[in-house]
């Protein structure tokens, strides 16, 4: 529920930036945050890196 609260907040601040200083390129900031986050995630699981990648998309099949 904390990294909900996380993301929230930085959406709203970078909308808040985007619009206060007519700059679209704050619009990023979540996107790139969530997809730090998910990389962060997966590099903490004990095996190698794309073998995890693999993994996680095979749950699909």
């Amino acid at each position: 529920m904390l990294w909900v609260i996380v993301f929230a907040l930085v959406t709203i601040l970078s909308v808040v930036f985007a619009l206060r200083n007519k700059r679209p390129v704050w619009l990023v900031v979540p996107f790139v945050s969530i997809l730090a986050f998910m990389l962060v995630k997966i590099a903490m699981v004990p095996l190698p890196f794309w073998d995890t990648v693999q993994f996680i998309f095979n749950l699909r099949g």
